[in-house]
């Protein structure tokens, strides 16, 4: 039933990069400039030092002496401009970078909103959690850093090659014929690399879901005695992620010293052929000097080069998991018929998980306008998915479920949330304040209809908090517990004021006397509305007006409680089993 999130293709994660540059093109125009100034006047010191070398040769005495103080005080100058363009290259980078990362995890939490209900229901949690964290800040650390440095450094590194075939084009090319072994290390290190971080992606995915899995359901691991083989679970986790991440590691340990003695070898030849040269009196010593001085400072952009290609290539991978959201299942456009009135009808309703064999056959039912309506049935029976059909959150394979003639999972978010609400055991707390959680479910609410929604679940502990409906709720500041966070999604729902409530043991996590109060307070609110309540506990069927009994994905007995017990059928059963009898 676990969906996968796509990853973007090479081509698809190219277009993002060229969008983000367009969307600051100014900015990194500026910094496009900035480092071919800077790349120009790191140029200048090498080749005053050649003059230096050649005035000292051919006429040395105090006459040299005022000339190579004159250049020396210039390459100081070049020296401190240099420093000063880079330095500020760097600055417009990082904002560039920060601008970019900012757009990025922007456009993740948009189409993570965007995405179907059932397409996130569906996903692996630590998924779509990796993606949203680990992936997201390792693209924006790249943008931030490593694209400004390697930028500067394919700069500079260009011009040092430019200048050295400039000064001497033999001489040049000599020397920058050894860097083929960088080309041969390097190409096969990319042929390798994306391959090894999107493993290496999906293993810590795949980690963080069994991981997130395993705690939240710690109570039931607990219960069915299953922590030897989440504990195997998590070992094969650990074990899949250690080997992508050695995978990632051995190529590394291949391309930084192959990189790192090719680094070198430029230096080398210079000298040697240099050398040759000289002797012959092909070149002049302040030649050999510069083109010396140019390889040895292409070391430097090279190291740098070196440093962060592993980042690239990492925050690569992730990029094309970030972007890969763009490829997922986009949700269908609501429509924009209103139902006339409350009335839920389900017709030849089948549904199915991923393809799979379906898990409902043929349901037919509706559900009247303020009806209390129980669903049982043993565990498996398909209760819960129903719930989910009737809520809107996912579709059925064949058949409809409508509220009124309309689609219930056509309607806008907005006009769905007044029409049918699914409450669960499941419940967030936002790390925000008591005021906004509470607004989510109607922005315009004043603070007296807060607290009325408050009051009427029972929560009286929102009324002795520090700073009232302004305290943050977090476990760093005030952490709720599972009782108080059920009470704040009941008040949610009163907010919410839906004509519909699906109720899927929503107060099991309360204590008996809190669940009690709660109980009795949703009574009243509900009154006039109508009530599906997934029933796991037979004595919330005994108080609906009518009782709809599953099993393997059918309904095979639909009455009230007391015309069920009379037919002795599957909940008459189901009643005494219950009852000890």
């Amino acid at each position: 039933m676990t969906a996968v999130l796509p990853v973007a293709g090479r081509a698809h994660v190219r277009r993002a990069a060229v969008r983000e540059i367009r969307a600051d093109r100014w900015t990194f125009a500026l910094m496009l400039a900035l480092n071919v100034l800077a790349a120009l006047a790191a140029l200048i010191a090498p080749w005053l030092v050649g003059l230096i070398v050649d005035t000292v040769q051919r006429s040395p005495g105090p006459a040299a002496v005022a000339s190579v103080d004159r250049t020396a005080l210039a390459i100081v100058v070049v020296t401190v401009v240099h420093i000063l363009l880079a330095r500020y290259s760097l600055y417009v980078g990082y904002r560039f970078g920060e601008g970019a990362a900012a757009r990025i995890r922007e456009r993740f939490l948009e189409r993570t909103l965007a995405l179907p209900a059932a397409t996130v229901e569906h996903t692996a949690t630590g998924d779509l959690a990796a993606r949203g964290t680990s992936d997201v800040t390792r693209v924006a650390s790249a943008l931030r850093n490593a694209i400004p440095e390697v930028f500067v450094a394919l700069t500079q590194g260009l011009f040092l090659i430019g200048a050295v075939l400039f000064i001497d084009p033999v001489l040049g090319a000599c020397g920058l014929a050894t860097l083929v072994t960088i080309v041969v290390a390097l190409r096969w290190y990319l042929r390798r690399a994306r391959t090894a971080y999107l493993a290496e992606g999906a293993s810590g995915s795949d980690l963080a879901e069994v991981l997130t899995s395993t705690a939240s359901g710690a109570r039931t691991v607990e219960a069915l005695r299953l922590q030897e083989r989440r504990i195997a679970a998590a070992e094969t986790a650990i074990e899949t992620a250690r080997g992508a991440r050695l995978r990632t590691l051995w190529l590394r340990t291949v391309l930084f010293p192959s990189v790192d003695v090719s680094a070198v070898l430029p230096l080398v030849g210079v000298l040697l052929i240099g050398g040759v040269f000289y002797q012959n009196g092909s070149v002049s010593l302040g030649t050999v000097v510069t083109a010396a001085l140019y390889l040895r400072q292409l070391s430097v952009p090279l190291d740098t080069i070196l440093l962060w290609v592993e980042e690239l290539q990492a925050s690569g991978a992730s990029f094309a998991r970030v972007e890969g959201l763009a490829a997922a299942p986009a949700a269908e456009r609501p429509t924009s018929a209103e139902p006339a009135d409350d009335r839920i009808r389900v017709r030849d309703v089948r549904y199915a998980y991923d393809h799979r064999g379906d898990v409902l056959h043929g349901l037919d039912l509706t559900v009247q306008p303020g009806e209390r309506l129980a669903v049982v049935g043993p565990s498996g029976a398909g209760k819960s998915t129903l719930g989910r059909l009737l809520a809107g959150l996912d579709r059925p394979r064949t058949g409809e479920v409508t509220v009124s003639g309309v689609p219930v999972a056509d309607l806008a978010p907005e006009l769905l949330r007044r029409q049918v609400v699914l409450l669960t055991q499941d419940h967030h707390v936002f790390r925000d304040t008591l005021r906004h959680n509470l607004l989510l479910a109607r922005a315009g609410a004043t603070d007296a209809e807060l607290h009325a929604a408050l009051d009427t679940v029972s929560a009286d502990w929102a009324r002795e908090l520090p700073e009232g409906l302004d305290t943050v709720l977090s476990p760093d500041t005030h952490k709720l517990n599972g009782g108080q966070a059920q009470q704040l999604s009941l008040a949610r729902v009163v907010l919410a004021d839906p004509h519909t409530l699906i109720l899927d043991e929503a107060t099991a996590l309360l204590d008996p006397a809190t669940a009690r109060n709660t109980e009795r307070a949703l009574a009243a609110v509900l009154e006039g509305r109508s009530v599906i309540a997934i029933a796991h506990r037979l004595q919330t069927a005994h108080d609906a007006e009518r009782i709809a009994v599953m099993d393997e994905g059918r309904i095979i007995e639909l009455g009230s409680h007391g015309e069920l017990l009379a037919r002795g059928g599957t909940y008459a059963n189901l009643w005494r089993s219950w009852h000890g009898d």
